[in-house]
């Protein structure tokens, strides 16, 4: 994924947007991504993987994503039609 892909598919928020707001608000749990931009709160298809970039961040990587931006959307419309 690229930093201008979109982790959060609801609201348009790329990694790009969550890479720096790890680094300027510094949150203290992966919850607290939501603030940048409503991420993860439509959906949630993305909670998960705002987890996985907060701890990646925690541990002092830099937080990347390996998906497919196609696949990554591709399982997310699966999800949603799942969802009751």
């Amino acid at each position: 994924m690229d930093p201008d892909d979109h982790v959060c598919l609801c609201f348009r928020v790329s990694l790009r947007k969550l890479n720096t707001y790890l680094d300027c608000e510094r949150p203290r749990v992966a919850s607290q991504l939501s603030e940048c931009f409503g991420a993860g709160t439509g959906c949630h298809w993305c909670v998960p993987f705002l987890q996985k970039l907060h701890h990646q961040w925690e541990a002092g990587e830099s937080p990347v994503m390996t998906d497919e931006p196609s696949e990554y959307a591709r399982q997310r419309e699966e999800y949603r039609q799942a969802k009751p």
